[in-house]
């Protein structure tokens, strides 16, 4: 396994990142199964794990936990808050009051006394970034996490905290988290270029597509019965991104490769990228994923993706992804009625 520096913190990382969310009740609850899978990617040189609070409602971070017990050191840890862990309203978001209970929920969850990367799950509107920012950092002062970064933040927001950071002498993101695919490249066109621009490592989430990129949906097919189905109706059934997935296949097939490692290879190809995060949910999946580690995409065959999903663009919905308030509030991109006319 390669390593690469994660932005400019001066730690080196793998290609490969181990996201943890199918360990637990909502994918893998055998315990001694997801650490064992977990011990598997370390042994294959992958050295960062990412999770967060809200897995299984905490059950992934006690996962990791107990199977990095010994291994601890050789390890780089992320995980992540602000996703709802409770009925009280304040159990959530990105206050210094929640950030604070929820970096010390996370260490004793994960049994350990420090957190190398330090995640803020999704945008706070309601917030400002200054208020997170100082409490990051000064959790930063405090030795409890080591380096701080954002997940699925528009590009507008990643900048401001860079600015409030400079303007305030606070801790900057280090890190984004953003949704990249070959079926998924729109952030390619702002996000990408602005973390390049301002060190910062990427960490890219569903680079299957939400598993489309598995060649298990396919047109015309029945749909595999899965959680993502169920949960992701739109994106899963997209006329689009079938019909990208029906090029995409023997366009892998024509170079010896299964359409899973093309796409991961896709994903680790670009300079901007310093981590695809792989969700195995069983020992078979994880070995599948592991096999493509070798895989590099030639300038032609790079060429031919283009072709077929052009650089910058969606086929898609991705349905997991942050949607600003704009977007999902009516009441916030409409005028009263009586102002609605020119006249």
């Amino acid at each position: 396994m390669q390593y690469r520096p994660l932005g400019r913190t001066g730690i080196k990382v793998s290609p490969y990142c181990l996201g943890a969310m199918m360990f637990g009740a909502i994918g893998n609850a055998d315990h001694d199964d997801s650490i064992r899978i977990i011990h598997k990617a370390l042994d294959a040189g992958i050295n960062f794990i990412d999770t967060a609070d809200m897995y299984s409602h905490g059950e992934s971070e006690e996962i990791v936990g107990k199977a990095l017990k010994g291994r601890r050191d050789n390890v780089v840890l992320a995980t992540k808050c602000f996703i709802p862990m409770g009925q009280d309203p304040n159990q959530q978001g990105s206050s210094r009051r929640w950030i604070y209970r929820a970096v010390e929920d996370s260490l004793r969850r994960l049994q350990t006394d420090y957190i190398d990367l330090f995640q803020m799950h999704r945008p706070a509107p309601d917030t400002d970034i200054e208020e997170t920012l100082s409490a990051l950092t000064d959790l930063m002062r405090a030795g409890k996490i080591r380096a701080i970064g954002s997940s699925t933040f528009p590009v507008s927001e990643i900048i401001e905290a860079q600015w409030v950071a400079e303007k305030r002498g606070l801790a900057r993101f280090r890190t984004e988290q953003p949704p990249y695919s070959i079926l998924h490249r729109g952030i390619e066109r702002e996000v990408l270029p602005a973390l390049e621009r301002y060190g910062m490592g990427a960490l890219v989430w569903s680079p299957l597509a939400m598993g489309m990129l598995t060649g298990r949906y396919r047109r015309g097919a029945a749909q595999p019965d899965s959680t993502r189905v169920a949960y992701f109706p739109k994106q899963m059934s997209n006329e689009n991104s079938l019909d990208a997935v029906e090029q995409l296949i023997p366009l892998a097939e024509g170079a010896g490769i299964s359409l899973t490692h093309m796409a991961l290879a896709f994903v680790i190809a670009h300079p901007g990228v310093t981590s695809a995060i792989l969700g195995p949910r069983t020992m078979a999946q994880l070995d599948d994923l592991l096999a493509g580690a070798q895989v590099r995409l030639s300038d032609e065959l790079l060429d031919a993706i283009d072709a077929i999903v052009p650089p910058g663009t969606e086929t898609g919905p991705l349905e997991a992804n942050y949607q600003p308030p704009a977007i999902k509030t009516a009441s916030l991109r409409r005028r009263p009625p009586a102002e609605r006319a020119a006249g």
